[in-house]
């Protein structure tokens, strides 16, 4: 079975779509499958092209064993709606036109949105190539876009929500990373065949176990590492770090780039804020190094309802090297990992007092922590090993394409 993951974003950038997809390739093909990437060169998060990457309309590199190849992709640091629009048609068109002019036929297409718009270029590449087409969904758009306000504009919305709904018309199979977004696209698309394709770890990436070098400093060290953006509501952080000014062994480290990194710096500032580190964005080792040291993990979300079927990419890490987690996430997020796997503490989103409490809590109590480390370890991997999640679905590609 040949597959082509179509993606605009891959290593050797960093991020959770990444680190999933890699994996997943990796995997699919120690199951027997062929399996290529289409991509763009490697510009996330800073929108500047990596160094050792030649401006070409397509190139082909091997990582990790898997054929990547590159599309030139128009990156401009400007945050307007126009630049990131121009940014995603740009890789949209350039992958359809190099897609079908240098690569051949595929049986699946498995496409990665967001973003969205990458969902017209795999239609096209279906059609030419008469094969199946799987569009799966990490991050519902233009939902998210509309009620955190990135977009405004009443008929650029409306033209997305049409586009959306033409796109999952068309997919053969759409796959979800939460079951929440599944429930929101079976309410759009009715009767449309959907797959649960969650998130997770490589259990051989967490067998190690290290010691926090923080706690040898005798300090309380609470870790976010990820996208400085929208979504994600940072300004409670910094907030709580405010209000726990006062516990010189509480500090806190935001390590990542992104639109929100000024605002959030200059906040830091106006809250004369010395418990708090900001780190630029690292190579994923360097990140995991920083995770083994920490001694809690904040995963925060805005309060919008649409992140109640939301589960952020970044908890699988700490819960697999045995890290309580405090998560700002209700609804499916909460459900999974605090009152099933009884991994950490919930705190209402975007509540300083609320977080600065249980980090409190956290702080004075090592059994406590010791504890929901150990449960969050043991949930996660039983429940969300990649290895198991990219067999069950190979297995569902293999009966729905008739091959064994």
């Amino acid at each position: 079975m040949r597959i082509l993951i179509l993606t605009q974003y891959y290593l050797p950038e960093t991020g959770a779509p990444q680190n999933r997809l890699s994996s997943l390739a990796m995997h699919l093909q120690a199951l027997g499958a062929d399996v290529e990437v289409l991509t763009a060169l490697p510009n996330y998060p800073k929108f500047e092209i990596y160094p050792g990457y030649s401006i070409k309309d397509f190139q082909s590199e091997k990582i990790q064993g898997i054929p990547v190849h590159r599309c030139k992709i128009y990156v401009n640091k400007q945050k307007r709606i126009y630049y990131r629009l121009r940014n995603y048609f740009s890789f949209c068109w350039n992958a359809w036109r190099q897609g079908r002019k240098n690569l051949t036929a595929y049986d699946i297409i498995l496409c990665e949105s967001p973003p969205l718009f990458l969902g017209i270029t795999a239609i096209l590449l279906k059609r030419k190539w008469h094969c199946r087409f799987i569009f799966n969904v990490s991050d519902l758009w233009p939902e998210s876009a509309e009620k955190m306000g990135i977009i405004r504009n009443k008929w650029l919305i409306r033209i997305s929500y049409k586009l959306a709904h033409w796109i999952y018309k068309n997919a053969d199979l759409i796959s979800g990373q939460t079951k929440g977004i599944l429930q929101e696209i079976d309410t759009i698309q009715p009767g449309k065949k959907l797959y649960w394709f969650p998130n997770g770890v490589d259990e051989a990436d967490f067998s190690a176990t290290a010691t926090s070098e923080a706690t040898k400093e005798n300090k309380f060290t609470l870790l976010y590492a990820g996208i400085l953006g929208h979504a994600q509501g940072l300004e409670v952080i910094l907030h709580a770090a405010k209000k726990l000014e006062n516990y010189p062994a509480i500090q806190f480290i935001l390590i990542g780039d992104g639109p929100e990194k000024e605002k959030l710096s200059a906040l830091q500032t106006v809250l004369g804020l010395h418990n708090v580190t900001f780190l630029p964005n690292q190579p994923r080792a360097s990140v995991l190094e920083k995770v083994q040291a920490c001694d809690a993990y904040i995963v925060p979300l805005k309060r919008l309802d649409i992140f109640k079927g939301a589960i952020p990419s970044k908890l699988f890490e700490p819960l697999a090297y045995g890290k309580p987690i405090l998560l700002g996430v209700d609804g499916e997020a909460r459900q999974l990992f605090i009152e099933e796997g009884k991994a950490g503490i919930y705190f209402e989103p975007e509540n300083a007092d609320a977080l600065a409490d249980a980090i409190l809590h956290l702080y004075e109590q090592p059994a406590l922590r010791e504890a929901l480390g150990t449960n969050g370890k043991t949930y996660v991997m039983k429940n969300f090993d990649r290895r198991n999640i990219a067999t069950r679905f190979y297995q569902q590609m293999q009966q729905w394409t008739g091959e064994k």
